[in-house]
């Protein structure tokens, strides 16, 4: 009995193709400034990573800064913080 034929791994994409990358440190930094692009860049990376078999953590980190600070600003709305900043 033969053992079945090894394939080997994957070759790593080339560094400059490495889009999954890209949109998931776009959709960290776009997370602390501009939420909805932010939710843009790390369904990018998402997508991008399972088209290319690579793993999406950039893209859950996105994910889950935007809830963090979703979170954050209701509990500011909540407390009254966020009138304290906007009123003259």
């Amino acid at each position: 009995m033969t053992p079945p034929p090894y394939y080997g791994q994957q070759p790593p994409p080339a560094a400059g193709n490495d889009k999954t990358t890209l949109w998931g440190v776009l959709g960290i930094v776009f997370a602390f400034c501009c939420w909805p692009l932010a939710i843009v860049f790390g369904v990018l990376s998402l997508l991008e990573a399972r088209k290319v078999g690579k793993q999406p953590t950039l893209a859950y980190v996105t994910f889950g800064l935007i809830v963090l600070a979703l979170i954050v600003n209701i509990v500011l709305a909540a407390t009254g913080a966020l009138s304290n900043l906007t009123s003259p």
